[in-house]
């Protein structure tokens, strides 16, 4: 019998000094991390979700818990606080009319049911940021507009709301582009212009729609850092900035304007510790126009591409030695190669980065940023776009090697997003079958998916995969019987939750539609699923096949696989 779900009952379990609870807006994502600043021995594009509990801010704020906030560590108020954005005498830049080109975004969304994948969640509204950019654009945060039915605007000071139509989701960056149709929307509005990343101690203003009110708020504060962070969302790591300004529900997708009226940055994050206060985060100017020229360029988002390695600190001098360095040689070691990426069959591992596209790579995997600062290499191959091209030189048994590699997308054994997608599903005899994301682990359900505490009630053995496994192919997906619908015909088998399905008849499952190719078409006089923990599942062929239809019509579902299996 596969690993079963702790009982929701359970005794609440002890949380690391200083971390509060998670709030309960159905937008916002929890996940824990000791160490939100590095990136330990990992995939470029980090798997790990963080462990300190951040949040997004585009939840929606029902309207009983309207309350007033008074935020300690920065400037914040309502309309009162636009003085800090309005005109200012003896030749300052007027940064008032970019007040104008911010919008409040209003969202009605439709999630998939994972438990039920035959149909969707009850549907829920929110609201949030935006603003308006050049060529008749808007952009806000992608968890704002996520699994949307209805996307509308309202313009400052107007009390009409525009019908809007997504032309873009970026889930990695948190990044989502609108448009609206209609004329009248785009009138006496001036786009928001970029400007260039700020430094430290640069004043910034969040400017915003956050719970509190209906209109206007503005948050003023300065940065305090900048480096690659976990983006929250998009289950990656790109460069980001801290504020010490308020980020609350609401601000997502609300720029971030210098003191010069120039947007620096999208909100869309904050963080939550019983130590920290007032600690926010938006989206840089480089990973803005990244997401716009991607699209721009594609017609579509194609997203953020990674080298595909897993590496390791060179910081021990034995280490080094035991490699070949010279005293003057630094560089990251190679432990693992996705088998998916492009370099996959060029690179090999114990290989050492010595530099990518001309630039040294230091024993901890940091490279020159700017003046007195240090990044991780990552942040060099965020700059790439899907399919470009990358000179990277290695060390190989004491011999110095250069490879021009292609960049692409990350494939994840367990993806971290469906892209919006309706989950895919199988039925047959009663058992659920379903591809395993971090989406499905982490939806709220009563049985049998694990919600916003996966990583702590979900099996090892799932875990183990997520963090660990890696794909073999593009096409591989984690198979599992997802839940077992009680009928005469699997009577004994109906503990089964969420175990991996490793063959059918002997062969390996590599993903839902194979096994779905290789049950219908099955002749045999039974059918054998081999399940993880050395399990079996075996069923008389005609059998179970013809008891599905009757299954199906008793728990009111209308197909035995998702529309995306049929073809």
């Amino acid at each position: 019998m596969g690993e079963s779900r702790r009982k929701r009952g359970r005794k609440p379990k002890a949380q690391p000094s200083g971390i509060t609870a998670d709030d309960k807006h159905p937008n916002n994502v929890t996940a824990k991390t000791n160490d939100l600043i590095s990136v330990p021995s990992a995939v470029d594009s980090s798997r790990r979700l963080p462990k300190l509990q951040q949040r997004l801010t585009g939840s929606p704020e029902p309207r009983s818990a309207i309350h007033s906030e008074q935020n300690r560590g920065g400037a914040c108020t309502d309309l009162v606080a636009e003085a800090s954005l309005m005109p200012k005498r003896d030749g300052e830049v007027k940064a008032a009319p970019s007040m104008d080109a911010v919008v409040k975004v209003f969202c009605v969304h439709t999630e998939p049911n994972f438990s039920l994948p035959w149909q969707r969640k009850r549907q829920y509204s929110s609201s949030s940021s935006g603003f308006i950019i050049e060529g008749r654009r808007v952009l806000t945060n992608a968890h704002s507009v996520e699994h949307h039915t209805q996307v509308k605007l309202k313009k400052r000071g107007s009390d009409a709301k525009y019908i809007a139509t997504v032309l873009a989701i970026g889930t990695e960056c948190d990044i989502a582009l609108l448009t609206v149709s209609d004329d009248e929307f785009w009138d006496g509005v001036s786009p928001v212009e970029f400007g260039d990343l700020p430094a430290l101690q640069d004043a910034v203003t969040v400017v915003g729609y956050p719970i509190g009110g209906d209109t206007m708020s503005v948050t003023s504060g300065v940065v305090s850092r900048i480096e690659i962070l976990s983006y929250i969302h998009g289950s990656t790591q790109l460069l980001g900035v801290q504020i010490d300004a308020a980020i609350n529900a609401g601000n997502s997708g609300g720029p971030a304007f210098s003191d010069k009226g120039k947007c620096v940055g999208i909100a869309f994050q904050s963080l939550k510790h019983g130590d920290a206060e007032n600690i926010g985060y938006v989206i840089p100017t480089p990973v803005i126009l990244h997401f716009i020229r991607d699209y721009e360029q594609n017609g579509e988002y194609t997203g953020f591409p990674i080298l595909g390695v897993e590496w390791q600190k060179m910081e021990n001098p034995d280490l080094r030695m035991s490699m070949g360095m010279g005293p003057q040689q630094k560089g990251v070691r190679i432990r693992r190669i996705e088998p998916t990426a492009p370099e996959y069959h060029v690179l090999k591992s114990s290989d050492v980065i010595l530099s990518f596209d001309g630039i040294d790579i230091a024993n901890d995997g940091t490279v020159p940023f700017r003046q007195g600062e240090r990044i991780g290499f990552s942040y060099l191959v965020s700059q790439k776009y899907t399919g470009d091209t990358a000179t990277v030189k290695v060390l190989r048994d004491s011999k110095i090697l250069e490879y021009d590699i292609n960049l692409a997308t990350p494939k994840c054994l367990i993806p971290a997003h469906i892209n919006g997608r309706l989950p895919s599903y199988y039925i047959v005899a009663g058992f659920v079958f379903a591809a395993v994301s971090v989406p499905y682990l982490r939806s709220e359900s009563h049985s049998f998916e694990y919600g916003r505490e996966y990583e702590m009630d979900a099996p090892i053995s799932l875990l183990n995969k997520l963090y660990h496994a890696m794909a073999e192919s593009v096409d591989e997906q984690l198979v599992v019987v997802s839940q077992v619908l009680v009928a005469d015909i699997n009577i004994g088998y109906e503990d089964i939750v969420n175990t991996q399905v490793l063959a059918f008849n002997g062969k390996p499952v590599k993903n839902l539609k194979s096994l779905v190719f290789m049950v219908e078409s099955c002749n045999d006089e039974y059918m054998k699923f081999d399940l993880e923990h050395q399990q079996i599942v075996v069923l008389k062929t005609c059998t179970a096949k013809a008891a599905t239809s009757d299954i199906l019509t008793t728990h009111g579902i209308p197909s035995a696989m998702s529309d995306d299996l049929k073809d």
